[in-house]
């Protein structure tokens, strides 16, 4: 059973940058394709990034290419979201998602993803 927390979310003016964490407890996160979402209140959730379980692999979708970028150290267990040039758009709750089938890597298919985190929330605004 894998425990996924995310932490590093807060308040930041446009432009400015966040580095979110996903860490695990319980199992061993490596085994793991781990995706980002967010989601903002009366929409629904999207994927942003994601990464292999090697972090050899990863992907991010248009809206955030070239200023998310995932990366991973599973030494620590954790999966990391950095987050630059942040716009008001930008502005969620960011969710980590961890999925053991190899179809859940950057498919953003909710079905594919094993354990969820419980957010950590991000507001972009001056």
């Amino acid at each position: 059973q894998l425990h996924l927390v995310e932490s590093g979310g807060g308040l930041v003016p446009p432009g400015g940058s966040l580095r979110l964490s996903c860490t695990a407890t319980g199992s061993s996160l490596g085994d793991y394709h781990v995706n980002w979402f967010r989601q903002v209140s009366g929409k629904a959730r999207e994927g942003v990034a994601c990464i292999n379980t090697l972090g050899t692999v990863t992907n991010s979708v248009d809206s955030v290419k070239g200023r998310f970028t995932a990366s991973r150290d599973n030494a620590k267990n954790t999966v990391y979201l950095q987050m630059n040039t942040l716009k008001p758009e930008d502005t969620g709750n960011y969710f980590c998602a961890a999925a053991a089938r190899l179809g859940g890597l950057c498919s953003f298919q909710e079905d594919y993803m094993d354990y969820w985190g419980e957010g950590t929330p991000v507001f972009v605004s001056l």
